[in-house]
Order: C-alpha cells, then structure tokens, then sequence
C-alpha cells in the first residue's frame, strides 16, 4: 500500500454526537491516520482507540485528522460511544464500515470474520499512504510511535533528499543518502 493512493469511499460515521457521511475526497488536503481495529464492544481496541485520543491535540497541531475504522455501523459507534468510559472521550471520527469495502480497499479484511487486521495508515495531504503498520488482533499498537512516524513522514516530505534514520525523533540528525555514506553508517 505505501505510495498507493487510498481508496476510494463514502460511509457513514459517528462523530461529535452525530451522524456524518465521509468521503475519500473529504479527507484529502490534510495528512490522516486510519485506524482500522477488529470490532466495537472487545478488549485491546479500545485501549488503542484511547491511547490515540491521548495524542490527538498534538496530531491535530500537525495538520493530522485521524479515522477510526471498523466493520462495525454507526450506530453500534454511537452506542459503544455512549457506554464506554474509554470510547466517550474520542473526539475523531468514527468511521462505519459494514460492508467491509474500506477494509478491503486498505487490504486488511480478514474475510472470515468479517473484521479488520490492526492496521494503522498514515497517508499525506494528497492521499498517498505513507506508513502502513499491521498487527495480528492480540498485539495492541503505541499512539506515541505512530506520533513518531507522522513527524518523519512530514519532514522527509518537507526535506527534499533527507531521510530519517531507525528510531528518529523531532529535532535529531536526518542523513542525506550519498555515496560517501555508503559503506560508512
């Protein structure tokens, strides 16, 4: 998937108290997280879906709008919303996906279950996929990694022949790949 173009796609989503149709075209023009997780009402997910919401700020503060998504419908979003102390603090969209076309677009669907992989995308302002991360279901993912990725990915994009090295954080050396590096690192 990286630097393929997100799919393309209009659902239904449960966002702020209500219901919202969002579109591929919609999220274009701003970098966005997707967050497919396996299923509403279960265990690791919305540990995940609260740890990204601990980010957030500092994601929306980088110009990132992020897009929870399940197989689940927007109303199974609202109620999960309304009775789950973890999930009533998400300020992001949540993205319904019943028919499972998003998920397939993302190629994460496992198709007997009817659910999504773990699979985290990062894609830029013009809906490229930068960062594709993907986890079995009993694997949590970090927030704070993935917070980690989108300040690489946007500065290798705003640094024109810089790269990021392994564990890169904000503010330390990038490398400009050279032949005098070569053999050298």
């Amino acid at each position: 998937m990286i630097n393929k173009t997100i799919p393309e796609f209009s659902v239904e989503a449960f966002h702020n108290g209500e219901f919202k149709t969002i579109t591929s075209e919609d999220v274009k023009g701003k970098w966005s997280i997707f967050l497919f997780y396996p299923a509403d009402f279960t265990f690791v997910c919305p540990t995940e879906l609260e740890d990204m919401q601990k980010i957030y700020g500092e994601l929306k503060d980088l110009g990132v709008e992020v897009y929870s998504v399940s197989t689940d419908s927007h109303f199974v979003h609202a109620a999960w919303h309304e009775h789950s102390t973890a999930i009533n603090t998400l300020e992001y969209p949540m993205l319904a996906d019943p028919t499972g076309a998003v998920t397939r677009g993302f190629g994460i669907m496992i198709e007997d279950a009817g659910q999504a992989l773990r699979g985290t995308f990062l894609a830029n302002p013009d809906g490229v996929i930068k960062v594709e991360e993907v986890h079995d279901l009993g694997i949590g993912r970090s927030a704070k990694d993935m917070l980690r990725k989108v300040k690489a990915a946007q500065y290798v994009q705003n640094h024109d022949g810089e790269v990021c090295p392994a564990a890169w954080e904000e503010g330390e050396a990038t490398l400009t790949p050279s032949l005098d590096l070569v053999g050298k690192i």
